[in-house]
């Protein structure tokens, strides 16, 4: 986690602020449902609440530092900063972190850093559908060609294109909503998970609180598995960042030029070449998706621990969490301004469809063939035939289109008439079902 590919509000999730807070957020509600509960005095929970929110209301980066030195001596950061508030609050400190364990307070906490940073790609994924549906609705008609092995198939829309697109992130945030209820879990069960020393009534309250499910059976962690799920859904997204970046990368190169990211008044793309207008945005996107999903392994390998804990995780788990979901936020919302302001060439792609002398509608022509009575083998012979005929002699003085070859073939003059051609080779039949595909997108 880096400030250039960092926002302020992504990264705020990883502050230390932000964690000693909910740290104190777990304690203190631990401390209001114990008083609930009976288990320790009314009167204490309201002290240990009232001057615990008027510390944290003044934190500041000394009392990191403080909260740092106690731990350089203890070794320990939660009893770190249960020594550092219990100077705040008082005697009535004795009865904060009753029963707990130090993966309670962590484990819990990370929770709610990671809901929150799941909140945070949930809007950008918003933020990015929105630019795609209005870039695929701009070009449902724009026609463009398809490729496949990266060499001209058939002719489809612009528009289309951007719609799958649409689809794939649509996918995604379903994803990351349902990994983002996975992982908003809480565990307050104390030393091993037996809840030997707190109530389990406590773990529910603080739960509620805090706007997450209790973990039925947390073993002192919370299972790993759900965190591995939920790192494995920002490695999809990720997936998906990278597949439409690619496809602009492709677009942009200079002998395609049918869309390009925006070139900023100002804005330089070589230092030795003047002319260069570079894909820099989806290339640092494609490099971006490779930090995101380098979490995906580990999380994964969190999942086996020793018994009942051990702490193999947490180091691992430092660097992840902030990492792959600050990283991530970054890309979404620079993928979402590359595509809204995306600059797009219909008259280059339509010369595009066209450049290899009207052989992309060779599929179409095969139709009309056996159609009109040739079967598909001889059809298809014919139609390979001329179409390889047109492509090898492109830019030659003797060069024809390939309907001109088609035309002049002997098994295909008398038996297929030129409307019947020139019909297969029209470009409007790549639209015909256009408004239906968009309907199952976009509704």
């Amino acid at each position: 986690m880096i400030p250039r590919y960092s926002r302020p509000q992504a990264a705020a999730i990883w502050n230390q602020e932000n964690k000693y807070r909910i740290w104190f957020a777990i304690e203190a509600h631990a401390c209001d449902a114990m008083a609930l509960y009976g288990a320790i005095p009314a009167e204490a929970a309201q002290v240990i609440r009232a001057k615990g929110d008027a510390a944290m209301a003044v934190f500041t980066e000394a009392d990191t530092a403080e909260i740092d030195a106690i731990e350089a001596e203890t070794r320990h950061d939660v009893i770190a900063f249960l020594t550092w508030l219990a100077k705040r609050v008082g005697p009535e400190s004795r009865f904060v972190h009753q029963g707990l364990t130090s993966s309670d307070v962590l484990d819990t906490c990370f929770a709610v850093q990671l809901t929150q940073a799941a909140d945070l790609l949930l809007a950008d994924i918003d933020l990015l559908l929105a630019a795609l549906k209005k870039r695929a609705l701009e070009h449902k008609y724009t026609l463009t060609i398809g490729r496949s092995h990266g060499i001209h198939a058939e002719p489809t829309s612009f528009g289309l294109k951007l719609a799958g697109h649409y689809a794939e992130f649509a996918r995604n945030r379903t994803r990351l909503l349902a990994a983002r209820a996975e992982i908003a879990t809480c565990a307050i069960s104390g030393a091993v998970g037996t809840f030997a020393h707190v109530d389990p009534r406590v773990e529910e309250y603080v739960a509620e609180k805090l706007g997450l499910a209790a973990e039925p059976v947390s073993t002192q962690v919370i299972p790993r598995d759900r965190h591995a799920a939920f790192f494995a859904t920002l490695g999809v997204i990720a997936c998906g960042i990278e597949r439409l970046a690619t496809e602009v990368r492709h677009l942009q190169r200079s002998e395609v030029r049918e869309a390009e990211e925006f070139f900023h008044a100002g804005q330089k793309g070589s230092s030795a070449m003047p002319h260069k207008r570079n894909p820099v945005l989806s290339e640092n996107l494609s490099g971006l998706a490779r930090l995101v999903r380098a979490a995906v392994i580990p999380a994964m390998e969190n999942v086996a621990l020793w018994h009942e804990r051990d702490i193999s995780h947490s180091s691992v788990e430092r660097g992840i969490g902030p990492d792959a979901t600050v990283t991530l936020d970054f890309a979404l919302v620079r993928l979402a301004g590359m595509m809204d302001k995306l600059t797009i060439y219909p008259a280059q792609m339509a010369a595009n469809v066209e450049s290899l002398g009207g052989v992309v509608h060779s599929g179409e022509v095969l139709l009309a063939l056996t159609k009109a009575g040739i079967s598909r083998e001889d059809a298809y012979s014919i139609v390979q035939r001329n179409a390889m005929t047109t492509w090898t002699r492109l830019g030659q003085p003797e060069a024809r289109t390939f309907r001109e070859n088609l035309l002049a073939d002997a098994e295909v003059a008398g038996r297929v008439s030129e409307t019947a051609i020139d019909a297969a080779m029209s470009a409007e039949m790549h639209h015909a079902h256009v408004d239906t595909i968009f309907k199952r997108v976009f509704g």
